[in-house]
């Protein structure tokens, strides 16, 4: 061979020819790339499962807290509707109380009244004899502006004859700062005129119900009675409007 000067020659090497051996190698190296294969296939499938578990474990465990969620809320709310029916039982009790008190105090005022009456009609004296203004009362009602009055007119006497007369109420107060004074029959279905006539022998009642209208302020109540006969006297009696 003739060499071309200036040109790199590769070397050569002279190996025996083994085709069995390349044959092993290929197959070697074949099971391995399918050993990598599956190996990753199941491991894939190994962490897919276990992650699927830890979700169902999770999603559980959600659900149970949810669960206790719900139910601690239930049983708020009905603590709360517990709390509100509660309060509205104890403003209805108290408020219920607060009556029966009312209606106790009017009662007893009233047994006092009367006590007083009858001390005064069994035991008169001198300078009291004849025609006397009793006990007022006036209270509220559950209506704004309508009043219940009870005004009292006795005799003071030992022997208590058959007593006629008349009694005339006014109302007394302000409009608007104008003083006015308003009969009570104006303002009472019980009565039709001004003139209240009076007959007993040891008291009489005059009691009802009046309305004073919305832009009437009441300041005192005025009474005045009469008795006619042989020892007529008149008599005058003045109440602070104090409900």
């Amino acid at each position: 061979m003739v060499a071309v000067k200036g040109s790199k020659q590769p070397r050569l090497k002279v190996v025996p020819y083994r085709p069995m051996r390349q044959a092993l190698i290929f197959v070697i190296s074949l099971a391995l790339v399918v050993c990598a294969v599956v190996g990753s296939y199941f491991l894939g499938q190994w962490q897919g499962t276990d992650n699927q578990v830890q979700a169902i474990v999770e999603r559980n465990q959600l659900r149970t807290e949810r669960v206790e969620h719900l139910t601690e809320l239930e049983r708020l709310r009905q603590q709360v509707v517990n709390l509100e029916l509660a309060a509205k039982v104890d403003a209805q009790a108290g408020e219920s109380v607060r009556s029966e008190v009312r209606e106790l105090k009017q009662h007893i005022a009233g047994l006092e009244a009367d006590i007083a009456l009858y001390r005064g009609l069994m035991a008169p004296n001198e300078d009291e004899r004849g025609i006397r203004i009793g006990e007022i009362t006036v209270n509220a009602t559950n209506v704004p502006g309508r009043y219940r009055y009870r005004i009292v007119v006795q005799q003071v006497a030992t022997d208590h004859p058959l007593l006629n007369g008349a009694a005339r109420v006014q109302v007394v107060g302000r409009r608007e700062g104008e003083l006015l004074r308003v009969p009570l029959y104006q303002l009472s279905e019980e009565l039709e005129t001004d003139d209240i006539r009076l007959r007993f022998r040891y008291f009489q009642n005059i009691e009802g119900e009046l309305m004073l209208p919305s832009d009437f302020t009441p300041e005192h109540l005025e009474v005045v009675a009469e008795s006619t006969g042989t020892n007529a006297k008149r008599v005058e009696k003045r109440m602070d409007w104090q409900i």
